[in-house]
């Protein structure tokens, strides 16, 4: 499946190396600072991590879906904060002109993503849409001036990740007011400094720091009729393929978070010693580390076969929802794992179990809740059904 094996096996190592030199050693400042220093963003512009999943036309490294899930396992076994602000290039800040864009606007948009010089960020959810995606409300209303067609853009947009350092947003706005639901839904490309976009102040999370997000508030905002991505109507089809190869990244993500917390919740486990011994060979803790060892499995098997699916032209709507379902719920399982092995360490902030109990938390939430998923496969199995 892979199509150059040695080439692929170089970049994981290069991300590898990446991670162990660059990115661990700098984990507990990004965690105390909120910020990722410059020039770790700089060193992942040089990797050409921005552009991964990119056309190589424009800049990308256009790796494979299967490539792309291995490169994201490697890369989460850092603070999920890098990979946050990659990830959106990659994943839903791009897909949408990849997918459904037009020649002008991959033209105009996809190199400098791809070199890590403009920023994505995906606008969907809203303060009274969040899971029920197709009820939003934001509008976009086309009128035509002396400066050409185009449209304004009304509403509120919530928990927009690495909003506050994007250059553009992708955004769903209902073009047809009279057409209720996911039909009536458009997408746009909106770029930063738009008269009538406005940024919230960044919001204080129980975990993921370096990993900003904030509200995005249209006030007539007016953009370009190019900006348009496909056709009015179809932006709500758009999302769903976004967030079907998005589901899969992160559930790679979840992968490679949770290999990364059971890796050192043994490492504890050999080191530590109890009654004598080390607490690694007592049996219930071997139970744990048994347990979250073959879930990591598990998933990564699934993540695997969902993403050779999707190279092979399968539609995978249903695997990316069971991935992310079985991913994301393992991962919190392991991370209250390790830091039930961990004792009171774990409960202490000196190691990296307490953070990442708190950062993988949110993996069960957004890019659509377990709930959500639980939803999508069932329903998507009883329309195979009547089929």
């Amino acid at each position: 499946m892979i199509r150059d094996q040695e080439t692929l096996q170089l970049l994981l190592d290069s991300v590898r190396r990446f991670v162990r030199d660059v990115l661990l050693p700098h984990e507990r400042e990004v965690a105390d600072t909120d910020q990722i220093p410059p020039a770790i963003v700089a060193q992942m512009r040089e990797l050409g991590l921005f552009g991964l999943s990119l056309p190589e036309q424009y800049g990308g490294l256009a790796l494979t879906m299967e490539e792309e899930v291995q490169v994201a396992f490697a890369l989460a076994h850092a603070s999920p904060a890098f990979r946050s602000l990659i990830g959106t290039n990659n994943g839903i800040g791009a897909m949408g002109i990849v997918l459904d864009g037009s020649d002008e606007q991959r033209q105009r948009y996809l190199p400098r993503m791809a070199s890590g010089e403009l920023i994505g960020s995906f606008a969907l959810t809203e303060p009274e849409a969040g899971s029920d995606a197709a009820a939003l409300r934001t509008s976009a209303v086309r009128g035509h001036d002396a400066d050409g067609d185009h449209y304004l853009i009304n509403g509120t947009k919530r928990y927009i990740t690495n909003a506050p350092e994007a250059g553009l947003f992708t955004v769903m706005a209902r073009t047809d007011p009279a057409t209720p639901g996911a039909a009536g839904v458009s997408a746009f490309l909106v770029e930063r400094g738009t008269p009538g976009l406005a940024l919230g102040p960044i919001d204080r999370k129980m975990g993921q720091r370096g990993a900003h997000t904030c509200d995005v508030i249209f006030q007539n905002c007016r953009v370009p009729a190019a900006n348009l991505i496909g056709r009015e109507g179809t932006g709500f089809k758009t999302a769903m393929k976004v967030l079907d190869k998005g589901r899969l990244h992160i559930a790679a993500v979840c992968v490679g978070a949770a290999e990364r917390m059971l890796d050192d919740a043994l490492r504890y486990a050999i080191e530590r010693r109890q009654f004598g011994q080390p607490i690694a060979e007592f049996q219930l803790v071997q139970a744990m580390l048994a347990d979250s060892q073959t879930e990591i499995y598990a998933a990564r098997s699934m993540v695997l076969d969902a993403a050779r699916r999707r190279d092979d032209g399968h539609n995978i709507a249903t695997e990316a929802a069971c991935c992310k379902l079985f991913a994301s719920e393992m991962c919190g399982r392991v991370a209250d794992r390790a830091v039930q092995i961990l004792g009171g360490a774990g409960y202490m902030a000196d190691y990296a179990a307490e953070r990442f109990y708190r950062d993988v938390r949110l993996f069960r939430i957004f890019e659509g809740t377990s709930q959500v998923q639980q939803l999508v496969i069932a329903r998507n199995m009883i329309k195979a059904a009547h089929a």
